[in-house]
């Protein structure tokens, strides 16, 4: 019932910045937490940053100070905006949200970042 879909990735210098949008479709409010995650080869999934509610976010200590995240609830679209991106940033970054018993996943974004 609920979808996600994740656009703005992309190839990007070191240093420079990409928006992320996850658009969200189907039974999901504003209040619902949307969080982003990430998979770089050959490692674990891991959690980027969680949006709460509209004001209300937490960070991964690698992205703190660099990356952000925004609702348009509008839209129905959670950002992440990342600047001065690091090739350590390299992977394809999803967005998840848990409403109830069910866990929904995007299908990912590559985000390459080249040194």
């Amino acid at each position: 019932q609920v979808q996600l879909v994740e656009s703005g990735g992309g190839l990007v210098q070191a240093g420079g910045s990409l928006r992320l949008s996850c658009e969200a479709s189907g039974r999901i409010f504003s209040f619902h937490p949307i969080s982003w995650y990430r998979q770089a080869p050959g490692k674990r999934r891991e959690l980027v940053g969680i949006i709460i509610d509209d004001r209300s976010e937490k960070y991964a200590d690698s992205v703190v100070g660099r990356f952000t995240i925004s609702r348009d609830s509008a839209k129905n679209t959670v950002y992440l905006q990342m600047n001065r991106l690091k090739p350590e940033d390299t992977a394809v970054y999803y967005c998840n949200t848990n409403i109830g018993s069910a866990n929904y996943w995007g299908q990912g974004t590559q985000v390459t970042v080249s040194s």
